[in-house]
């Protein structure tokens, strides 16, 4: 089933270790089929470059298995409630990449301070609290702190970010580490100057209706 979104998050996957979002077998992808709701989500404790399409595990909503032979991500109960609970999300990417987990370590958030945040995060990179591995929890820490943005940090843990698409959702991820690395470098020079809330919703204005073809 599914075989186009199987492959698509099979690529999606490669691209975390590809840019220095993941180590070994951590964090996860997962995508939402608009036509049935399943949800295609990476299969747990497996190396990245190991991983095949079909490795990739079909649940619903409700967690119940559809196709896969191997164990899903001990982040699904997670994913799902953020699918049930966000109908416009269609794609989740989690990581513990280092410089945006530093943040998360102390449960700050990354103050908006650059364009590019404002373009494509639309503010601030907010935290949330801690919650444990396993369950739902996680996934109520995100719906609950994330707002408006397309990431949040979970103190002590790491990253999730959420998209209209699988793709959108990792080049979040992708994004998050990026300015988290660069607000991180600004700091050790000096205190960082936070853009106007008028200023950053005219960048991301523009960044999501303007900007590109």
């Amino acid at each position: 089933m599914l075989e186009r979104l199987r492959e698509e998050l099979w690529l999606l996957h490669l691209e975390l270790p590809r840019n220095d979002l993941v180590k070994w077998t951590g964090g996860n992808v997962s995508g939402r089929d608009p036509e049935t709701g399943y949800v295609v989500i990476k299969p747990s404790g497996v190396r990245y470059e190991a991983l095949k399409p079909s490795d990739m595990v079909i649940m619903d909503l409700e967690g119940k298995l559809i196709e896969g032979a191997l164990k899903p991500s001990s982040d699904t109960a997670s994913h799902l409630y953020i699918y049930r609970q966000r109908p416009d999300v269609m794609g989740i990417v989690h990581t513990h990449s280092p410089y945006a987990t530093a943040f998360a370590a102390v449960g700050k958030p990354i103050p908006v301070c650059l364009t590019a945040m404002a373009d494509e995060f639309g503010g601030p990179i907010p935290v949330g609290g801690f919650a444990l591995i396993g369950g739902e929890a996680i996934g109520k820490v995100v719906v609950d702190a994330i707002g408006t943005s397309c990431a949040v940090l979970l103190k002590q843990h790491g990253v999730f970010t959420i998209g209209a698409s699988p793709t959108a959702a990792v080049k979040a991820a992708v994004m998050t580490e990026d300015v988290a690395r660069t607000v991180w470098l600004a700091m050790q020079i000096g205190q960082v100057e936070v853009i106007s809330a008028d200023d950053v919703e005219s960048l991301h204005h523009r960044y999501t209706h303007v900007y590109g073809q």
